[in-house]
């Protein structure tokens, strides 16, 4: 039997998500949820790892549901807590792009309106039942890595640009990807890739290779535009070479996912995918995993999302104007 009392609810934050939006965020979501009546424990941590353990502790006591409040990265650790499970995930966007909660229709910059979905998706458990992607992979010891990931992951040029950004400090946001793209540019070289579709292989060069569980990164950047969090397959968008300034020329595209249309792009559609190449380190949710070569599955239904309906809206303003 399930126990009396409110819902128990986890509420994660990353204090430093947004540039401290997600201290201010979290603080206001455990306001208005436990005003509401829920049962609310607090979960933040000194570091990502220290966090998940501590998620994964808390979980395994007992709760209703994880809400996780900050970007795409904390909705990362949130998924990877609860992948494969019937706890239900919710999210209070306090990011820089907030990709994933703009996809599935969750109120950005409205911390009210957020935790007053979580609220109503908890009294009459509605929910979202979606599919999430699986990485398997091989550290450079030669030990395992597995991660999960909902939206999409990197494995080209963008992963190496995320290397690079990660690295830096300022300038933050938008500005901090789209500047160490421009550095990158000029010293980067495609790459032979060998990607492996449900054991079709099919070997290219490539700058710029992704898989999409659901349609966006890096704050708007719609990479696989049609991928579909529910429909049991990822996207894999791949960019042939293309000199840079015709790189430059298509890259303001992606955030309205018109770049597809380009003859240097194929969209091609799997449930398994593994991608070799060298010198490439994937990541997902913007998130750092592991070397090439990745395996990653669509996993159906592996992930229940505290967002009520399938969403039907734009992704960004900028696919509005775009």
């Amino acid at each position: 039997m399930a126990p009396e009392g409110p819902p128990r609810v986890a509420l994660a934050v990353n204090p430093t998500s947004g540039q401290g939006r997600g201290a201010r965020a979290g603080a206001a979501a455990a306001d208005h949820l436990g005003a509401a009546g829920l049962d609310v424990r607090w979960l933040t941590g000194d570091d990502a790892p220290d966090l998940a353990a501590r998620v994964r502790a808390t979980i395994a006591a007992g709760v209703d549901a994880l809400v996780v409040v900050g970007g795409d990265g904390m909705v990362n650790l949130g998924v990877n807590a609860v992948a494969g499970t019937p706890l239900p995930l919710g999210i209070v966007p306090a990011g820089t792009g907030n990709d994933i909660a703009h996809a599935f229709g969750l109120p950005v910059d409205d911390v009210a309106a957020a935790a007053g979905v979580l609220q109503q998706a908890l009294a009459d458990g509605s929910r979202r039942v979606v599919d999430a992607a699986r990485c398997a992979w091989r550290q450079p010891d030669g030990s395992p890595g597995s991660q999960w990931f909902a939206g999409v992951l990197g494995a080209g040029f963008d992963a190496i640009v995320n290397e690079r950004a990660n690295g830096w400090r300022w300038p933050r946001g938008r500005a901090k990807y789209v500047t160490a793209m421009l550095r990158e540019l000029p010293v980067f070289k495609p790459r032979a890739y060998t990607i492996e579709l449900d054991g079709e292989v099919w070997a290219t060069p490539a700058m710029l290779v992704a898989v999409g569980n659901g349609p966006s990164y890096g704050g708007g950047m719609r990479v696989c535009p049609d991928a579909e969090f529910d429909d049991e397959l990822l996207d894999v968008m791949v960019v042939e070479p293309l000199s840079r300034p015709e790189f430059l020329r298509i890259f303001p595209r992606v955030y309205a996912g018109t770049h597809v249309e380009h003859p240097a792009v194929t969209v091609r559609r799997a449930r398994s995918v593994t991608v070799a190449a060298t010198g490439i380190v994937g990541y997902g949710d913007g998130e750092r995993f592991g070397p090439l070569p990745m395996t990653i599955d669509a996993v159906p239904r592996a992930l229940n999302v505290l967002a009520g309906h399938k969403a039907d809206i734009p992704h960004h303003a900028e696919a509005q104007e775009a």
